[in-house]
């Protein structure tokens, strides 16, 4: 039974199982608080305590799967290339957005962590929660950061990001589709984007954009943090 659970098909096959099984609630209930990412983190956070299975021996699954972000970071591409004319037109409105977002999240993040007096290393680990894990991941490591507190600050924001957009989208009343994607896409990157694709085309496409655009701007910031 060890061997089974230390090859890397388990971990795969329980991810994929956990994440199919989200999705068939979410469908289920058509709840946007039950998040398909957001279950799937907690069966199989009860399933490797349940019968005790070493993190380990999960993860040699889990590597596998990391492998693929930024490869299916990069297929937003595709979306984004079929909204070219509008990025044409507005290419400063979104540089100038996508910037001040970035700032904003870190700017955030770095005087919460002053306020409530964490550690140097915690709040290095937290500057980059609202890029793309690759890039989060890193920006930490060349901070000399804790990755594994990058990792589920981005989970964490990401998940948060998809279930509230809906609603502040609705609250704040944003009708332009372009303002609304790179809003979900600078705050919650590919998680929020995934939601951004079910609103509508051009959401996900600005989403899309604004992840790769939040993520370059945020390494360059990281630049100036010693």
């Amino acid at each position: 039974m060890s061997d089974v659970f230390s090859s890397p098909f388990f971990g795969i096959s329980l991810s994929i199982l956990a994440f199919w099984a989200g999705e068939k609630v979410q469908k289920r209930f058509r709840l946007t608080v039950l998040n398909p990412l957001l279950i799937a983190i907690v069966l199989v956070t009860g399933i490797l305590l349940l019968f005790d299975i070493p993190y380990e021996a999960y993860n040699e699954g889990g590597q596998i799967i990391n492998m693929f972000l930024a490869p299916a970071t990069a297929c937003l591409a595709v979306s984004i290339y079929t909204r070219i004319r509008l990025l044409k037109e507005n290419w400063l409105p979104i540089l100038v957005g996508c910037t001040c977002g970035s700032l904003a999240s870190m700017g955030s993040i770095f005087f919460m962590c002053r306020l409530f007096g964490l550690d140097e290393k915690v709040s290095l680990s937290l500057l980059s929660k609202s890029v793309t894990t690759p890039i989060a991941v890193s920006i930490t490591e060349r901070l000399d950061g804790v990755v594994p507190v990058t990792v589920v600050a981005v989970i964490i924001t990401g998940t948060l990001g998809s279930i509230l957009a809906p609603a502040f989208i609705r609250l704040f009343r944003v009708r332009d589709p372009l303002e609304a994607g790179l809003a979900i896409g600078a705050c919650s990157h590919a998680v929020g984007t995934s939601k951004a694709i079910e609103i509508g085309e051009t959401e996900g496409a600005m989403s899309g954009l604004a992840i790769g655009i939040c993520g370059i701007v945020t390494v360059l910031f990281s630049l100036f943090i010693s």
